[in-house]
């Protein structure tokens, strides 16, 4: 080493004494503190298990929809609030597009979440599974309950619980007797059922029956609006008439337009209604609150009678 050199450590080794000097209380006091760190994390409690809760997924059209049909009042007041509702039901849907537009992919991706002890998947299709619009209605004998099968294996297949929904009655009268339109599509579901095992709810033939016993004008309380007084007064005769969605005069402007003559009493339901989310309006199809309310009620007895496993969690 030249004599160069040897200055120049003598110069600067009391400078990395002193470095060392004070980077060693540093040192020993960050290892005090993962030493600290670790020994808590170790004596800290681990996290309890999940909570054993269940959850019930909607699937299905307008009539199952929020603000059109009963699955609010359904997830809102009939079931305890333990229990996760939810609501993926889509107006104007079908077996058929409610799988093609993506719909039933996200619905999956729900039931494949985890975390619940039990996730219960309930179907109801019929109303827009009608002959009317290309996009969205299937042939009853073939494609419809081809349809229904490849839902419940594919809820299967999630490890979630299917549960088969016969569709909710429409509410159009002739002669007094209710016109069952959605009887066959009812029929398909119920030997799907079977078939397959699935619990049943079937609300078609709660609803159609409790409608027939209120009579064409009381059941027209169900509906999102009252009736425009035509409607109302041909549903006192036992008959109903077609109707137009109701708009409501405008304050201040000119008053509502009188009804026209009656059309005739049958109309075509599945290319009259919408699709997507049914406007606020009257017809025989969509709830409001009160319809809402009285067939949430339906469903959940219904249920609790089909799943027995559920009935703990359900409220009357």
């Amino acid at each position: 080493m030249s004599r160069q050199e040897t200055e120049t450590t003598m110069k600067f080794k009391p400078l990395l004494l002193a470095a060392a000097l004070l980077a060693t209380p540093l040192a020993a006091q960050a290892q005090a503190q993962a030493q600290a760190q670790a020994q808590a994390q170790a004596q800290a409690p681990a996290d309890p298990p999940p909570f054993k809760a269940v959850k019930i997924i909607l699937i299905g059209d307008s009539t199952m929809a929020v603000q059109s049909g009963w699955g609010s009042s359904f997830c809102g007041k009939h079931v305890m609030s333990a229990v996760a509702c939810v609501n993926l039901a889509r107006g104007g849907r079908s077996t058929k597009n409610y799988r093609v537009e993506g719909s039933w992919t996200l619905a999956q991706y729900e039931m494949k979440s985890g975390g619940f002890a039990d996730t219960y998947v309930l179907v109801q299709f019929g109303h827009n599974d009608q002959p009317g619009k290309p996009e969205r209605s299937t042939d009853l004998a073939t494609e419809f309950p081809a349809n229904l099968k490849r839902y419940v294996e594919d809820i299967r297949a999630t490890g979630a619980k299917p549960v088969l929904v016969t569709p909710l009655t429409r509410r159009q009268f002739k002669d007094g007797q209710l016109i069952d339109d959605l009887g066959p599509w009812a029929d398909a579901i119920k030997t799907v059922a079977r078939e397959m095992n699935v619990p049943l709810v079937d609300l078609h033939g709660r609803s159609h029956a409790a409608v027939q016993a209120m009579g064409a004008a009381k059941a027209t309380a169900l509906a999102q609006v009252p009736p425009p007084p035509a409607v109302l007064a041909a549903a006192a005769t036992g008959t109903t008439i077609s109707v137009k969605p109701y708009e409501p005069p405008i304050p201040g402007g000119a008053p509502a337009p009188a009804a026209p003559p009656p059309p005739p009493p049958v109309q075509d339901n599945a290319s009259v209604e919408p699709m997507g989310q049914a406007k606020l309006a009257f017809d025989y199809t969509h709830v409001g609150e009160t319809g809402a309310d009285v067939f949430s009620a339906m469903v959940a007895d219904e249920l609790a009678k089909a799943v027995p496993a559920l009935r703990r969690n359900l409220v009357p």
